[in-house]
């Protein structure tokens, strides 16, 4: 059987691309630091999950697997020498942990004359390729570096399943269990893969690549984004009670509207296909057996408000196309109205212009700096999202009358 190394045996990790190994026919072992998983996958080499919608839920098997500590450099390393495709899915601020199990299982590789190691890089993380190779080829000779670069495919995924935190109620008396919903492709980058691509259940190699990352930041990630947020301001737990909300739904919709008019200029794109992918996310949003929280969704605002992140990128490359973010704007706002609530700062305009100038790194007096700062206004004023809609409209008439 062939044998694939899953790092990170989280919700990603055994929620989908693990899975997604098993499934199609690899023996998968995942590397964790978290002793009760390792010790589960060892003992009982299955897991369940839970695929829920609010119509019910399907429980599925997922079998062949078992795991090895990620403490154990030596075991790590062993797994990762000789295996035959190898993904993680361990959150971006691990990264730099996992490199050294990882140099050492290379160099184990190497010594043995082992093919080509495709990596599949499932992190949330601009450039996830390049910061593993950087990291990685720090601790790598010259020689190793050369070696590098002829069998190391280093291959980023856009991660569109939803997977929220686990609830002592999702585990159903099942430690091991996590809840899914039933969306399960893996977009890849197609070029990146070295020796041939390998078949993998649901997943989609494309190239290039870059569009279905900003098509994930941009469109999914902004559009749930905005849901948090103005969940947040109307006291709302739950993405699926936000997106409940008609006038919420009009905003983060039109909000995906205008990025994917931005993404179809940019990448030749067709819209109807944009339209359609936007159709079926509003859709998963609505899950209410998922249970995601506005709190998790919106978690850690300065991240969503970086310059080339989910809410100012989209707006970026919206003007870069000639397509005005007013939408996009409004959440924007409402997720430097989080930033500035959970920083424990006066919510103030004051506060706002402070946010986006070294947060978001907007220049001051920009026309996105404007935007964001006219729309935090009104929500500040304590506007209801149904004027805010109203006031993206009117934005959005205004520009179509400049350029008429």
């Amino acid at each position: 059987m062939k044998k694939a190394v899953m790092y990170g045996g989280g919700n990603i990790g055994r929620g989908f691309i693990g899975a997604l190994l098993s499934q199609s026919g690899y023996e998968v072992t995942f590397i964790d630091v978290a002793e009760p998983v390792v010790k589960a996958l060892q003992e009982q080499n299955k897991y369940p999950i839970r695929i829920v919608s609010s119509d019910g839920y399907e429980d599925v098997l997922v079998e062949h697997v078992t795991a090895v500590n990620g403490n154990d450099l030596e075991a790590a390393s062993d797994v990762i020498a000789n295996c035959d495709i190898m993904a993680t899915a361990v959150g971006a601020r691990i990264l730099k942990f996992i490199v050294p199990n990882i140099v050492e299982g290379l160099r184990k590789r190497w010594k043995l004359n082992k093919g080509p190691l495709n990596i599949i890089i499932c992190e949330n993380l601009n450039d996830a390729n390049k910061v593993l190779e950087g990291m990685l080829k720090e601790q790598l000779t010259e020689e190793e570096r050369i070696k590098f670069d002829e069998s190391v495919g280093l291959v980023e995924a856009s991660i569109g399943r939803m997977v929220p935190v686990q609830t002592d109620e999702m585990k159903d008396g099942e430690p091991m269990r996590v809840c899914v919903e039933r969306y399960g492709f893996l977009p890849t980058d197609k070029a990146a893969f070295k020796g041939g691509v390998p078949e993998i259940r649901n997943m989609v190699p494309y190239e290039p690549f870059d569009f279905y990352i900003k098509r994930k930041l941009y469109i999914h990630n902004m559009g749930h984004a905005t849901c948090a947020y103005l969940g947040d301001l109307l006291g709302k737990e739950y993405i699926f009670e936000s997106i409940a909300i008609p006038e919420v739904r009009v905003l983060v919709h039109n909000a995906m509207l205008e990025s994917a008019a931005a993404l179809s200029r940019k990448y030749g794109a067709p819209l109807g296909d944009l339209q359609n992918h936007i159709t079926d996310l509003l859709y998963r949003f609505t899950n209410a057996a998922l249970k995601d929280t506005c709190m998790r969704v919106g978690g850690d605002p300065a991240r969503k408000l970086s310059p080339e992140d989910r809410l100012i990128g989209s707006s970026t490359l919206a003007l870069e196309q000639g397509v005005v973010p007013a939408y996009i704007a409004v959440g924007a706002a409402a997720g430097v109205h989080r930033y500035i609530k959970e920083s424990d700062l006066e919510q103030s305009v004051a506060s706002a212009e402070q946010v986006l100038r070294d947060t978001a790194k907007l220049e001051p007096g920009s026309k996105l700096e404007s935007l964001i700062l006219s729309m935090y206004q009104k929500i500040l004023n304590g506007a209801s999202v149904m004027e805010l809609c109203l006031e993206a409209d009117k934005v959005k008439q205004e520009s179509l009358g400049a350029v008429v």
